[in-house]
C-alpha cells in the first residue's frame, strides 16, 4: 500500500469518526445543563484532528481526488458546532470562532466550482444543498454580530445561487430555499433602522463602567442576585424572523450581551473583487489554507463579566414553554435571577379569535374548536370562585398558537406563579401585558419571591 493511500484512508477514517460524534450533538436541546458537556469536547477534538490532517496532507489528499467542497464541508461543521455552543453558553468567542471558518470557507471558494465563473456552473446537487445551508448558517451568524456588510454581499450572493439553482436543477423544488431568500429581504429591510446607531449589546464606549451599575434590588438582607440565565421567546402571525430567529427575541438577545471589543470586532469593509472571490479579513493565510485556531485571546474584553445563558426558543406550544422554563428554575443557582421575555398577542376583544378560527380549516374540525366564553368550564375548580367565575390569574392570556385548539394555546399568568418560587424577572410584551403585572402585583403583595417578578425599573447587572 502507497503512501498516499494509507493518507487517504486515515482521513476518511478521521471524517467517519467525526460525523458519528457530530451526529449525536447536532439535535441537541440549546437549553439546560447537559449532563454529556464532555461530550462536545470529544467533538471538537475531533473535528480538530481531522481539520489539522488535512492541513498537513492536503497535497496528496488533493492528488488522491480530495475535492475541495470536501474541505469546505468539513470548516462548515466546525463553524456549525461553534456556533451551537455559543447558542447554548452566550460565550461570545463561540460566535466568532464560527465567523472565522465560515469567512474563511467564503473568501477560498470551497464550495464554488470555480472562481471566474462564480460557482455557478452545474454540478452535483448535494453539493450545492450543501453550499445552500452554509450562506444560511453564515447570514445568521453575521447577523448575530452585526456584520452588516457582509449581511447584505451574503443575502445577494445567497439569492443568485437559489436563482442559479431555479435554472439547473428544474427538477428540484426550491421553494423552501426561495422562502429564505424572502426572509432574509424583509429582515434585512425591517432591521434597516438600527443599522446607523449605537449597538444594541452594551458597549463600553457608550455606556457607563459595569464596575458603576445597580446591583437588582435585595430581596433579602444579605442576598444580592446574579443575572446568569434568560429565557427568549415570541409567538406572532406573519412576524419578521430569519431560520428561528424572530426579530422581537433578536433584538432582547443582543440587549442582553456585552458588546464585543477585540481587535477582530473592528468592522472592516468587506468587498468582492472583479472575479467575485471575498477579500478576506479574518486574519487566515488563503495560500496555505490556515486558520487561525487562537484568535479568541483577541475577540472580547477580559475585564467584562461572561454573557447571560439565554434559551431562545423559536415558536414554542404553551407545554413546551413551562417545560423549558421548569428546567431552568431547576437548575437555577440559589443566588442568582432569571430574565423571561414573552411576545404573544393577548386577549383584547373577540376580533382575535374570530381571526384565529376563520384562518382556515374544515367545518369538521372547526366543531372541536372551544369558543372563548366557554374556556373556563376547563379550568379545575380550585380556580374557579363561589360564584363560578375564574380568578384572575385565569382571565386573560397570551396567545401562543397558530390556530384552534381552545385554551391549549394560552398562557395564562396563574400558569407562571409556581416559577415565582426563585427569583424571576418578567418582560411582557404584548397588547395584554396589563392583565400579567396586575396579578403578579397582587400575589407579590403575599410572597417575596413573587415580588421580584414584575420590577420595571430595577436594573439587573449582567455578572457571575
Amino acid at each position: 500500500m502507497s503512501e498516499n493511500d494509507v493518507v487517504t484512508r486515515t482521513f476518511r477514517a478521521l471524517v467517519e469518526g467525526a460525523d458519528r460524534k457530530f451526529a449525536r450533538v447536532r439535535d441537541v436541546p440549546a437549553y439546560g445543563r447537559l449532563p454529556n458537556q464532555h461530550y462536545f469536547h470529544k467533538v471538537f477534538k475531533a473535528y480538530m484532528r481531522l481539520w489539522k490532517y488535512q492541513q498537513e496532507n492536503r497535497s496528496k489528499l488533493v492528488g488522491a481526488g480530495l475535492n475541495r467542497w470536501e474541505i469546505g464541508e468539513i470548516a462548515s461543521r466546525i463553524g456549525q458546532l461553534y456556533f451551537g455552543q455559543y447558542m447554548r453558553t452566550s460565550e461570545a468567542r463561540f460566535l466568532i470562532e464560527a465567523y472565522v471558518f465560515y469567512e474563511a470557507i467564503l473568501s477560498r471558494n470551497y464550495f464554488d466550482g470555480s472562481a471566474g465563473s462564480r460557482g455557478f456552473g452545474k454540478k452535483d446537487i448535494g453539493v450545492r444543498f450543501k453550499e445552500l445551508r452554509f450562506y444560511a448558517r453564515f447570514l445568521l451568524v453575521s447577523l448575530i454580530l452585526n456584520r452588516t456588510e457582509t449581511v447584505q454581499l451574503l443575502a445577494e450572493r445567497f439569492k443568485s445561487l437559489v436563482d442559479n439553482c431555479k435554472v439547473n436543477f428544474r427538477d428540484t423544488n426550491f421553494k423552501e430555499w426561495r422562502l429564505v431568500v424572502q426572509e432574509i429581504a424583509r429582515f434585512m429591510k425591517v432591521d434597516t433602522a438600527f443599522m446607523n446607531v449605537r449597538p444594541l449589546r452594551y458597549s463600553t464606549l457608550f455606556d457607563s463602567n459595569p464596575a458603576s451599575l445597580p446591583y437588582v434590588t435585595r430581596f433579602h438582607a444579605k442576598r444580592v442576585l446574579k443575572f446568569q440565565d434568560a429565557l427568549l421567546t415570541s409567538y406572532h402571525r406573519n412576524e419578521v424572523k430569519f431560520a428561528e430567529l424572530t426579530l422581537d427575541t433578536f433584538r432582547m438577545l443582543q440587549c442582553l450581551e456585552w458588546e464585543p471589543s477585540g481587535s477582530f470586532y473592528q468592522k472592516r469593509p468587506v468587498e468582492p473583487k472583479e472575479n467575485g472571490v471575498f477579500i478576506e479579513h479574518s486574519g487566515a493565510s488563503v495560500a496555505s489554507g490556515v486558520i487561525d485556531l487562537n484568535l479568541a485571546a483577541d475577540m472580547t474584553d477580559p475585564s467584562l463579566p461572561p454573557n447571560p445563558r439565554k434559551a431562545v426558543i423559536y415558536r414554542p406550544s404553551v407545554t413546551h414553554l413551562i417545560a423549558v422554563m421548569a428546567t431552568t428554575c431547576e437548575e437555577l443557582p440559589l443566588d442568582s435571577i432569571m430574565l423571561v421575555y414573552l411576545s404573544a398577542s393577548g386577549k383584547v376583544d373577540q376580533s382575535n379569535t374570530s381571526q384565529v378560527y376563520n384562518s382556515g380549516g374544515s367545518q369538521k374540525s372547526s366543531k372541536n374548536k372551544v369558543p372563548l366564553q366557554d374556556q373556563n368550564k376547563f379550568l379545575p375548580e380550585s380556580r374557579i370562585n363561589n360564584k363560578g367565575q375564574s380568578s384572575g390569574y385565569y382571565d386573560q392570556y397570551l396567545w401562543f398558537g397558530p390556530r384552534g385548539n381552545g385554551g391549549l394555546n394560552n398562557l395564562y399568568p396563574g400558569d407562571i406563579i409556581p416559577f415565582t418560587r426563585s427569583p424571576l424577572f418578567l418582560v411582557i410584551d404584548s397588547d395584554n401585558s396589563h392583565a400579567f403585572k396586575a396579578g403578579f402585583t397582587w400575589s407579590g403583595k403575599r410572597r417575596d419571591s413573587c415580588s421580584a417578578s414584575f420590577t420595571y425599573e430595577t436594573s439587573i447587572q449582567k455578572s457571575s
